[in-house]
Parts: structure tokens; C-alpha cells; sequence
């Protein structure tokens, strides 16, 4: 499709609904998972899928974060001009909601409410034994060693690990607001990564009110936009 035919869905639509994945990030500096440079190309003793493991964070819990503040962790990204037409949409009342497979916090940060994060946020962290919530600068404050709790116990970051089931909320939140949609973006995902990315189906706008903003074309998908999603979006 072209920009124009894209723009011209954007000002009739009433009800967009954004669904995105670690693509929106990576003009912030924050490296996707599946590009020839992204983070499950990189060279590990392990693949980052094992290491992001909910059994491994059992078995290794020392490795596990390691790994974690290493190669997680962005405390200086900032949102890019794409976070920022989400938001500006948002406060126009032209998006009713973002649902994203993202960590970051890049959305909130550009200024949108309505956030679904399927995959939890790291700027969320919980002890395991007591349940005192603790904030990313309190995990960065512990990263040379295991991050621990006042009490002793282990604080985990609220993100989902493989093997850890979706939050409930977030997909309730996300499913309601995808089937209430007159336009669905799809933007920054290769839509590869399960149960997520089968959130697009339940739209019920049609085919030719889903758009994708993508670095690739995604099989199956009539409406695309190829190149830089801050540009494009």
C-alpha cells in the first residue's frame, strides 16, 4: 500500500488499536530478537530462549541475571518519534489502546495511558517471598549480586519468561480493546511469538482496516508498509 492510502485509513478510522513488538524499540537503541543483528543472533554459551527460561531462572538464578542486566536493560533509551504518535494519537482520542510484547516502558514514558504490556515491564520487580514491589532503579542498585528483598527473599523482574503464562489482565485489557477496534496497526513484530502475536485475529474491522509497519514483510498480510516505523508511523 502507499502512504497516502495508509493516511487516509489513519483519518477515517475512529477506534486504532496499536499492537507492536521489540521493532518499535529499536530506534530508541534498544536491539530487536530476530534481525541479523538482534539479540538471539548474538553468540551465548546458551540461547537467550534457555536463559530466559522460567526454569532456568530456578536452576541458575546467578547466570540468569547476568544475562538480565546485561542484555535486558536499557535505562537511557528514550521513546522515539513512533512512541510518540501512539501517544499523541491517544491523547486526540483517535487510539483507544497499545498492546505490546515490550518490556521498556517506552510507551508510558512517550505518554500513553492505556498500555497492555503482554509481556510484563522490567520497571516492575517483585520479592517471591514477602511480595513488596520494588522499581527498576532499586533493581539497578542491586545488579552486582542477586537482587534480594529487605526480608532475604529474591526479587524477580515482572517480566514473562518462557514457560510463565500471560498476566490475565493484560490480555483481558488487550483482547477487548483489539475486538473493539475499527483499524488495528501492526507494528515492529514479525508476529512470531506465541500466544501474543494470535492477539491480531480476534479484530473484527476486516482485513483492509489492518495495516503492518514492519523492517519486513510479513506473509499473509495485504496492507504493508516496509522501512522505518518512527518515519512511517
Amino acid at each position: 500500500m502507499t502512504v497516502d492510502e495508509y493516511r487516509k485509513k489513519v483519518d477515517n478510522a475512529k477506534r486504532i488499536v496499536f499492537f507492536g513488538g521489540a521493532g518499535m524499540s529499536t530506534e530508541s537503541g534498544i536491539p530487536d530478537f530476530r534481525s541479523t543483528d538482534g539479540l538471539y543472533n548474538m553468540k551465548y554459551d546458551l540461547p537467550p530462549e534457555t536463559i530466559l527460561s522460567a526454569e532456568y531462572f530456578l536452576r541458575h538464578i546467578d547466570k540468569f541475571f547476568e544475562f538480565y542486566f546485561d542484555k535486558m536493560i536499557y535505562r537511557d533509551a528514550k521513546p522515539n518519534a513512533a512512541h510518540m504518535k501512539l501517544a499523541e494519537w491517544e491523547k486526540d482520542g483517535k487510539l483507544t489502546a497499545v498492546v505490546t510484547q515490550n518490556i521498556d516502558g517506552l510507551h508510558q514514558a512517550a505518554g500513553s495511558r492505556t498500555v497492555y504490556e503482554l509481556h510484563g515491564s522490567v520497571h516492575r520487580n517483585t520479592c517471591l517471598n514477602c511480595g513488596r514491589k520494588y522499581t527498576l532503579d532499586d533493581m539497578l542498585a542491586r545488579k552486582n549480586s542477586i537482587p534480594r528483598c529487605e526480608c532475604g527473599g529474591v526479587i524477580k523482574p515482572d517480566v514473562v519468561l518462557y514457560g510463565e503464562g500471560l498476566p490475565e489482565d493484560a490480555v483481558d485489557g488487550a483482547l477487548d480493546a483489539i475486538a473493539a477496534a475499527d483499524m488495528l496497526i501492526i507494528g515492529g513484530t514479525s508476529l512470531s511469538v506465541y500466544p501474543a502475536a494470535g492477539f491480531v485475529r480476534y479484530f473484527r474491522g476486516g482485513v483492509d482496516n489492518v495495516v503492518v509497519i514492519n523492517k519486513s514483510v510479513i506473509p499473509g498480510y495485504g496492507n504493508q508498509l516496509n522501512g522505518r516505523i518512527g518515519e512511517l508511523l
